[in-house]
């Protein structure tokens, strides 16, 4: 990270030094310290945000999802250490488009999830559209575009209230139409293959791009609005900090 050459030159914060060899590190969950770290050497694999990870039943792979940003090719990756005993790595390519600032359903974080959502980087570095993609079978399986001239943010993932499903809910992001100057607020179904429009709102002024989003419901709001004022039981089980 070099946030000067981006200051200076209008070049990238980040870069790519060939002389080093990138390592993932792995620490025990329960580890009391930090000796119990395991380093594995993954040559041409940098990532700047991990999507998710998890262990497999046979408690001997981690499987690690992460976009390759800065490979040739941009790839979306399925990254798994088997043996964590030996070293042994496999690394599958999932999509070959230039994708960042993946999410997924916030529920299945540290365990084995199967659906992430990309935002796609094209032209780089803006986001121009998103894509669904099943990592357990290393496809795509839907993607929507904003439209030409519209670009926006990362997209945040919002579960259906009551959903069974994995992929029961939306897709939430800002767009920018730069032809006519108009930011929208859209709502895109997270379930169906074309991530359909389900509901978009034109906001009353420009929504710069930004890099990441955050989205909570009515009840989370009044909970920290309560806890500023004097101590509270919290409204709902997941609320607890």
């Amino acid at each position: 990270m070099n946030p000067l050459d981006q200051m200076i030159s209008g070049g990238p914060p980040i870069g790519f030094d060939p002389s080093k060899i990138s390592r993932i590190g792995i620490l025990p969950r329960y580890a009391n310290d930090e000796w119990k770290m395991k380093w594995f050497d993954v040559p041409g694999f940098n990532i700047v945000h991990a999507i998710n990870a998890w262990d497999e039943e046979d408690g001997k792979t981690v499987t690690l999802i992460a976009p390759n940003i800065l490979s040739m090719e941009h790839t979306m990756e399925r990254l798994e250490l088997v043996h964590v005993e030996t070293g042994i790595i496999t690394r599958q390519p999932l999509s070959a488009r230039n994708i960042e600032f993946a999410v997924l359903n916030s529920k299945f974080m540290a365990k084995r999830s199967r659906f992430v959502y990309a935002a796609i980087e094209n032209p780089m570095p803006k986001i121009s559209g998103v894509v669904k993609i099943d990592v357990l079978k290393g496809e795509e399986v839907g993607f929507r575009m904003y439209g030409e001239g519209c670009y926006g943010g990362e997209p945040f993932f919002v579960a259906k209230e009551g959903g069974g499903e994995e992929d029961d809910g939306y897709l939430v992001s800002y767009v920018h139409d730069e032809q006519k100057g108009e930011s929208r607020f859209i709502v895109m179904d997270a379930k169906s293959l074309e991530l359909e429009l389900v509901a978009e709102v034109k906001l009353p002024r420009r929504v710069p791009y930004g890099f990441h989003g955050l989205f909570f419901d009515a009840l989370l709001h009044i909970q920290r609005l309560l806890r500023g004022t004097r101590k509270t039981k919290p409204l709902r089980p997941d609320m607890e900090t």
